[in-house]
């Protein structure tokens, strides 16, 4: 399955006569977040990020950082005060709230360290319900958050409450949830932060096959070890975005 969702990325993101895609997925250039207040919070500092297609990140900071700040404007949740946020080579400024809400439910998936499911509906609802304004149909609806469970191994779980399952099983659903709209951009709000040690390192393992078959994948996170598992690592601190190199 994991395979087919490939397939289905590298189809989509074909270049076409009529335009030539972006070298990268997310480019922040001097992008800034200030609150109004008195004094003005500087959440995030003029900013610079570059983040290819199919790469994985990991921001790395304490709480209170600016780790959700950026997330917020990553995923289009939020605008920034200064400078620019192009997405796939599109400067998000230019997009109106309706647009931006429709590149969030295609383009962009979100993973959050607690879950967010419905307890009263089954996995497969939960994951369905991603899938409101991408089609009016119940069946296809269903068919598309089967599948995205069957990617995440969860097949057999499908009809459970998010009462009875795992911690480990439960974020499995969160992940098929942002992925049953086959995103290019997976963004993760500390997505092993609930978890024990095992149920993390499998949620881990699932997001680096994930990232094979081409899924730009963001990880946040406060935790080395996660961490350690990206490509590369940007730290965040007092609004400050570094990038880390490598020894």
């Amino acid at each position: 399955m994991i395979s087919r969702l490939r397939t289905r990325r590298l189809r989509r993101n074909a270049p076409t006569s009529e335009s030539t895609p972006s070298k990268w997925a997310v480019e922040l250039s001097g992008c800034a977040r200030t609150y109004p207040g008195v004094p003005p919070v500087e959440a995030l500092r003029p900013a610079n990020l570059s983040v290819a297609h199919g790469d994985y990140i990991a921001v790395v900071g304490p709480s209170g950082s600016g780790k959700s700040t950026l997330l917020n404007l990553l995923g289009l949740l939020d605008r920034p005060t200064a400078g620019t946020y192009q997405l796939a080579g599109h400067n998000t400024a230019d997009l109106s709230e309706r647009e931006r809400t429709a590149i969030r439910g295609h383009r962009i998936g979100f993973v959050f360290q607690s879950f967010h499911l419905l307890p009263h509906r089954t996995a497969l609802e939960n994951v369905a319900l991603a899938q409101l304004y991408v089609t009016p149909r119940r069946a296809a609806r269903s068919a598309a958050a089967s599948a995205a469970l069957q990617q995440v191994s969860l097949t057999h779980r499908q009809h459970a409450l998010p009462t009875v399952l795992s911690g480990g099983e439960r974020q499995r659903v969160a992940i098929a949830r942002a992925l049953v709209n086959t995103p290019d951009l997976l963004l993760c709000d500390e997505p092993t932060g609930n978890l024990d040690s095992t149920n993390a390192a499998s949620v881990m393992d699932l997001l680096e096959e994930l990232n094979a078959t081409g899924v730009t994948v963001i990880v946040i996170t406060h935790d080395p070890a996660v961490a350690a598992r990206a490509h590369r690592s940007v730290t965040i601190l007092d609004g400050h975005l570094t990038e880390v190199t490598a020894p």
